[in-house]
């Protein structure tokens, strides 16, 4: 968990948020829109730096609306294309960010959460932007959202973020926050060639037999860019598979469940948990993002006075893993469930276990990250 990858490579001493850029270029990234907001500054920063040398393109825009948008559009027009942002500038993103998902551009959305509402705490941590990043964007519509925990898989996240957006045809999050964006830490970049990149699959019939959303031969579409000779017609209104707007309900309808099947039917792919010392525990921990660095200092000191703890710790926080947290509730007798807000994602925990198991939260706000002493007593209590 959180260990070297034995790459060969050199060890590098990065922040979580160069570890992010350096891994979007590795992943093929070559396009960045984005507008300046702490604590995410440093990816575009970065950014700005590295596309121009490897054959790519920033673009700071005007506003967090503009950049989304900017994203959605050089996405479309074939590039590999990111964003990052904090809460505020989230908030400002997900008109876009819906666009992007009824148009099915394939994308990577940057998150470094921050303390909030509004303009809240902007150089101090929190975990308060889950539900934000699953239901912020109205209507009905999937979500991927990734949160890992130390650079060595932030570095392999974002590569994997690339990879779920390519193949799945739709933007996905990548969730960390101010704690693993400004921390640095210990990376070996994998060398080229030894980690999977997914490419975008494009439509190999003639233009004139080209239809935008053809759905023929399964729920992802095949693509064709912008400006290469193939007819497109993009609306952010729901529409057929032409690409024109429609109000037919029963395709409407049939449309927005294909957008879900997208996903849930390839949990195997989308899914990914990391469990410690969680064999035989019966105090289940059930954490995330930085929080779960604590929460897995706390299960080692419980095991050293003999409570047999352990830790579930989702890198796929959506789709939410509803059925591993079921199925773990078979064996596990009380959840403590540390995450820092004021309680969110402890609501899907509840929604999910099979019984009325004791769950005991330990939530915080004002900038002050959980300490692994906090979640060992919230252990202690319920052992």
């Amino acid at each position: 968990m959180g260990s070297f990858t034995d790459t060969g490579g050199d060890i590098k001493f990065w922040p979580g948020n160069i570890v992010v850029a350096e891994a979007a270029v590795a992943a093929g990234c070559n396009f960045f829109g984005g507008y300046p907001i702490t604590p995410s500054s440093e990816i575009a920063a970065h950014m700005a730096m590295l596309l121009p040398r490897n054959g790519g393109h920033f673009i700071q825009m005007e506003d967090e609306i503009a950049a989304m948008g900017s994203v959605v559009g050089a996405s479309l027009a074939g590039a590999k294309s990111m964003t990052a942002t904090s809460g505020p500038g989230l908030s400002l993103k997900l008109e876009n960010l819906g666009f992007g998902y009824i148009v099915e551009a394939p994308c990577v959305v940057v998150n470094v959460m921050r303390g909030g509402p509004s303009t809240g705490l902007p150089t101090h941590p929190s975990q308060a932007d889950v539900m934000q990043a699953r239901w912020g964007t109205h209507g009905d519509h999937p979500t991927i959202a990734l949160t890992p925990s130390f650079h060595q898989e932030l570095y392999m996240e974002t590569i994997r973020a690339f990879n779920l957006a390519e193949k799945f045809r739709m933007p996905v999050l990548l969730l960390i926050d101010e704690v693993i964006g400004h921390l640095s830490e210990g990376v070996v970049p994998p060398e080229p060639g030894s980690f999977e990149i997914i490419n975008r699959i494009y439509s190999d019939v003639p233009p004139e037999d080209f239809v935008p959303y053809d759905t023929s031969n399964g729920d992802i579409p095949p693509f064709r860019p912008y400006f290469d000779g193939y007819r497109w017609h993009t609306t952010g209104l729901n529409h057929d598979h032409t690409g024109f707007p429609t109000t037919i309900a029963k395709d409407v309808e049939a449309d927005e469940r294909r957008h879900y099947r997208k996903v849930t039917e390839h949990r195997d792919e989308i899914d990914k948990i990391e469990w410690f010392l969680a064999e035989d525990a019966d105090i289940g921990v059930f954490s995330f993002g930085s929080t779960a660095r604590a929460a897995m200092v706390a299960v080692k000191q419980a095991r050293e006075m003999g409570i047999k703890a352990g830790l579930m710790r989702p890198l796929t926080l959506w789709p939410f893993p509803n059925i591993q947290v079921n199925e773990w509730t078979n064996q596990v007798k009380k959840l403590v469930v540390p995450e820092f807000n004021l309680g969110q994602i402890v609501y899907e925990v509840e929604r999910s276990v099979h019984s009325d198991m004791p769950i005991k939260r330990i939530t915080k706000a004002g900038g002050v990250p959980i300490a692994p002493a906090e979640i060992l007593a919230g252990i202690e209590e319920v052992a």
